[in-house]
């Protein structure tokens, strides 16, 4: 897939004034200021706005026991804000989501011709995605870090996003048996389901009808390539354009994560911190689980190399995952290490570490996994096990048409959410602390795709 890509590290690069270079502020810095700016303020204000116990209240008290001038401010300035902030992805989600995963089956070709390579490189990215989301989703069905919030605080927060108020009657009844929800996920027309997947009127499986529609769209262009080229590069300037605008939103996102957090903290407290820090914790555990137990278990029944030979060879493309947050920006030092260090085929490792840079993005859909799982729980919305199994399903499509860049994830987050009547805009809740998951994750991506060829040319060699 040829589609380029935004540049979260763009406030990075040096400007020339008079022959001198001008270094800028990081993005990743700026989020993190915004975010703690956002923490500052929102716990000030909700302190400042709050009545001591035992005091009568004044008549300026809003629902949530502020002042009126302290909801004034989250509502008419820092709510909107943020919300603009996060429309910017909104409005690109479907063509991303189209375009990314047709692109994707397009790049990987047709298996067929491929054989045994392209076929066991699809297997062993579908244990490492599969495994990574159902881990996930047990830890966050065990752990709860959702629930950390307080009964008070939750009906506040389902008040703030209202469409999430009917959400636990109309989930706990829409719960479909497997049979209806395989069936759901061939769509008898795409284009009602691609509405419904944004404003919940589907009749199917919503958005994974869709993702599944795209992957057979995909496929069917690679058995006609050649008549196919204008179609291609269409999808490809559809992915451009949702990259784009991606980045637009990016570049707001420190500004647009100061406003976000500001909201939910001034309304909510120190109560919401907790349960971030309950989710960040999830997060971690999962991505730590995944990396020290799987991916050593994978390895050493389907490769002759052992985890410590491996971990010690791939390190350096690790922590260049973590600096970048970008599974595209790696790619070159991914395939240096495969050839160099663990001394791989270069057939074999450069079709796969390419591949996986989009399609094998398994810490990725651990991560969206767990996110709406703690969505579902802050709002109070009961998801039960068909419903579990479709968030399974959909990360894992999700995760092979996330962009390998920066915040490539948020926008099919979001399309998750929706799925379930979780409200979007509670995406903002986790926005300031995505940025550090996001590092983490990424090396959990690169390392992955590392596992996969390493595991391909083992299979290889024995034949």
């Amino acid at each position: 897939m040829s589609a380029p890509e935004f540049n979260a590290k763009s406030d990075a690069a040096p400007d020339f004034t008079e022959g001198q270079p001008v270094r800028r502020m990081p993005l990743h810095n700026k989020i993190l200021i915004g975010l703690l700016i956002g923490i500052v303020l929102g716990l000030a204000a909700n302190r400042v706005g709050q009545v001591p116990k035992g005091i009568d209240h004044p008549a300026d008290l809003n629902a949530n026991g502020l002042h009126d001038s302290v909801e004034w401010v989250a509502t008419n300035l820092t709510e909107p804000a943020g919300k603009i902030f996060l429309r910017l992805m909104f409005m690109v989600v479907l063509p991303l989501v189209f375009s990314a995963l047709a692109l994707a089956v397009v790049e990987i070709g047709d298996v067929r011709r491929l054989g045994k390579l392209g076929a066991r490189t699809l297997l062993f990215t579908a244990i490492l995605s599969s495994s990574a989301v159902v881990l996930g989703i047990a830890l966050v069905d065990t752990i709860k870090p959702g629930t950390k919030l307080s009964a008070e605080n939750r009906d506040a927060l389902v008040k703030q996003f209202a469409t999430g108020a009917a959400a636990v009657d109309k989930n706990a009844k829409s719960a479909k048996p497997l049979r209806d929800l395989l069936v759901d996920m061939l769509p008898e027309n795409p284009l009602q389901e691609m509405v419904g997947a944004i404003d919940g009127s589907s009749k199917g499986n919503g958005m994974l009808a869709v993702m599944v529609f795209s992957l057979i769209f995909g496929a069917a262009i690679t058995t006609v390539p050649g008549k196919c080229a204008v179609l291609i590069s269409w999808l490809e300037g559809w992915n451009a354009i949702a990259m784009v605008v991606i980045g637009w939103a990016m570049r707001l996102a420190p500004f647009g994560a100061a406003c976000l957090v500001f909201t939910v903290t001034a309304r909510l407290g120190f109560d919401i911190l907790v349960t971030l820090l309950w989710f960040v914790l999830t997060v971690l555990a999962g991505l730590g689980l995944h990396l020290v137990v799987t991916y050593p278990v994978v390895l050493t029944v389907f490769s002759r190399m052992t985890p410590a030979q491996f971990f010690r060879g791939a390190k350096e493309a690790m922590l260049v995952a973590f600096g970048t947050s970008s599974s595209n920006a790696t790619l070159p030092t991914a395939i240096k290490v495969a050839e160099t260090d663990l001394r791989l085929p270069k057939e074999i490792s450069r079709f796969v570490l390419t591949v996986g840079a989009t399609g094998n993005q398994n810490g990725t859909a651990l991560y969206e996994g767990v996110v709406v799982l703690f969505m579902a729980q802050v709002f109070g919305i009961e998801l039960g096990l068909s419903q579990q199994i479709q968030v399974v399903l959909m990360s894992i499509l999700a995760g092979i048409g996330t962009a390998g860049v920066p915040g490539g994830s948020l926008p099919l987050i979001v399309v998750l959410m929706m799925q379930f009547d979780i409200p979007g805009a509670g995406i903002g809740i986790i926005i300031g602390v995505d940025r550090l998951l996001d590092m983490c994750r990424t090396v959990l991506n690169v390392t992955g795709d590392l596992v996969v060829a390493t595991c391909v040319s083992s299979g290889e060699s024995k034949t």
